[in-house]
């Protein structure tokens, strides 16, 4: 194809795709395609989203339709949340327990359910019991994350106001987080600290992965505080429950630190974790000073059935 006007290598592709294929493709199959080596600019394999096209240049495209339109089945459960998954609620924040195997947020996927949205929804049916003509969901803010097969406590934000405030909570590690984990084997120590640099260890186009990676080559600090607790069985395999403490809040964090002392998450296959029913991994405490009143919280979700002896 020759572009017809100028613009990013993604701006072009994302104008012509959709059109030349009849359907319409995501931006983030778009960018995957181009980091994965399949967009030549001139002549040129080009895996820069933000390569600049001029007017009239050459971009061609490999694509498999049958790989590009393919959605891996998520393992996602049914879920509504309910005020008995509500751990805390003022008019300012609302701190759910999120159970595991459901995202905390959107995805490319439009359809996937998520937490975020449960928490409209939710706060939505709450607001009509009392405005029952109210037509604009109301607002939740989220101020931090938990992959999609960790369950616990996550704090959303009401209103607008105090974002930057619960921002600087976690950014500046004001707010604490204690997490439980099963893990196999059994660690050999039972008190230690993990500190090392971490970054993404997988290609783009492969499953997201962290692991060790040198400060020089775009590492950033990790640290997270392991002890155990009990040990027990789990399918007449020895475990220990490991309580974790992060002083900083890195993508896959604990997974990565508890797998490097070998002793992965029972559940955790991508880590080295044992193949399990769940990822099991709990935030099980948040604690950190109001927002608004500074007066200290610490919210606990009680532990999911297998997560203590």
């Amino acid at each position: 194809m020759n572009a017809a006007a100028p613009g990013t290598l993604n701006d072009v592709l994302r104008a012509e795709i959709p059109a030349r294929l009849c359907r319409d493709v995501s931006n983030g199959k778009i960018r995957r395609l181009i980091m994965a080596g399949a967009v030549r600019l001139n002549g040129v394999p080009c895996r820069n989203p933000s390569a600049p096209v001029r007017a009239g240049a050459s971009v061609s495209v490999r694509v498999d339709v049958g790989k590009l339109f393919y959605e891996k089945p998520a393992n996602d459960i049914a879920f509504e949340l309910t005020a008995r998954d509500v751990l805390y609620e003022d008019e300012f924040l609302i701190v759910v327990n999120k159970p595991a195997c459901f995202p905390t947020e959107a995805g490319m996927v439009a359809s996937r359910d998520n937490l975020h949205t449960a928490v409209v929804r939710y706060l939505f049916a709450n607001a009509r019991r009392s405005h029952p003509n109210l037509r604009n969901p109301p607002y939740a803010g989220i101020m931090h994350r938990l992959d999609h097969g960790t369950s616990g406590v996550i704090l959303f934000t009401k209103t607008r106001e105090v974002n930057a405030a619960c921002h600087a909570l976690f950014e500046e590690r004001v707010a604490q987080k204690t997490y439980r984990a099963v893990v196999s084997p059994v660690p050999r120590r039972m008190r230690c600290s993990v500190e090392m640099f971490m970054g993404r260890i997988s290609p783009k186009s492969q499953p997201a992965k962290w692991g060790a990676v040198a400060e020089r080559d775009g590492g950033v600090y990790a640290r997270t505080d392991i002890s155990v607790v009990a040990h027990g069985e789990c399918g007449g395999k020895p475990v220990a429950f490991v309580e974790c403490r992060p002083h900083t809040g890195r993508t896959h964090q604990i997974r990565v630190h508890l797998a490097s002392l070998g002793a992965p998450i029972l559940g955790d296959v991508l880590y080295g974790g044992q193949p399990h029913t769940r990822v099991m991994l709990h935030a099980q405490t948040l604690s950190f000073p109001h927002p608004v009143t500074h007066e200290p919280i610490s919210i606990t979700a009680p532990l999911p059935d297998g997560f203590d002896v």
